[in-house]
């Protein structure tokens, strides 16, 4: 991976919104062009609690069709799914042609927390950092376009994210018991991620770093060169015309139903 790039001051919130939306405009296009030439598209997010993925989801997938752009945020395996080949749970969740996937982390979680927390056995890490790459090659051999990005935080920012949410309670269900412990294991998780690299940043499905610290840069950043990754074109759509209504046969709507919701705004 390239070196970081200098730290810079935050990113305004107009300048911001204007590119978001300039950006995002540019994100159906990739969407269109997606279903119209039946390709598969996976991006994988993934790096620090608090790092600011799911705000970057949110982001990219706010104008996108849901029947074509998925989210994909799995819980903890079950007792059955423990018994599976490691890769089987995520390999459903896979992108048909004309379709896009956006995991909200991945099979990634084996070489992060489950390897710190000792949720997994060593055999079973080490067998996860041999055949990973294999994985990944045989999706991009299959045809699929892989995209895989880190996002980076430092400790001091990661700590102030975490207390904001902790005194929020509109924000708070974003906190686990295991996101604090990660406080405690900043370096574990270094020393894993540094691991997962030197296994899994492979020519054919490279990691992506972005830099987190500001939110906004990080949210322009990674759709930037998402988009630029990608060589998408802008389809040509139907063009669709409002139909004039008929005129009316003499229907006439029956009674209300009793069962209406009540206008609350009435009070406001």
């Amino acid at each position: 991976m390239a070196d970081k790039p200098q730290a810079s001051k935050k990113l305004g919130r107009k300048a911001y919104e204007e590119e978001l939306f300039r950006l995002q405009g540019e994100l159906v296009k990739l969407q269109e062009w997606v279903r119209a030439e039946g390709r598969r598209v996976v991006v994988i997010f993934e790096g620090r609690d608090a790092a600011g993925k799911g705000g970057t989801i949110k982001r990219v997938a706010e104008y996108l069709n849901p029947r074509v752009t998925r989210i994909v945020a799995l819980q903890a395996p079950t007792e059955r799914e423990r018994t599976q080949w490691y890769f089987q749970r995520y390999v459903e969740h896979l992108p048909s042609a004309g379709t896009i996937v956006l995991f909200d982390r991945s099979w990634y979680n084996r070489a992060g927390v489950e390897r710190v927390m000792g949720f997994c056995t060593h055999e079973e890490y080490t067998r996860f950092l041999h055949q990973c790459p294999i994985f990944e090659r045989l999706l991009v051999e299959d045809g699929i376009l892989l995209r895989k990005y880190w996002f980076s935080v430092s400790d001091a920012e990661q700590e102030r994210r975490f207390r904001a949410r902790l005194a929020d309670p509109m924000r708070r269900w974003k906190l686990s018991e295991i996101d604090l412990e990660s406080i405690a294991r900043w370096e574990e998780y270094s020393r894993a991620k540094d691991e997962m690299l030197i296994h899994t940043h492979i020519p054919e499905a490279p990691w992506y770093d972005v830099e987190s610290e500001d939110k906004r840069r990080a949210r322009i950043n990674m759709i930037t060169h998402l988009l630029s990754t990608i060589p998408y074109r802008e389809v040509e759509r139907p063009t669709l015309k409002l139909r004039r209504r008929p005129p009316g046969t003499g229907y006439r709507r029956p009674p209300r139903l009793e069962t209406f919701v009540p206008d609350t705004t009435a009070g406001l």
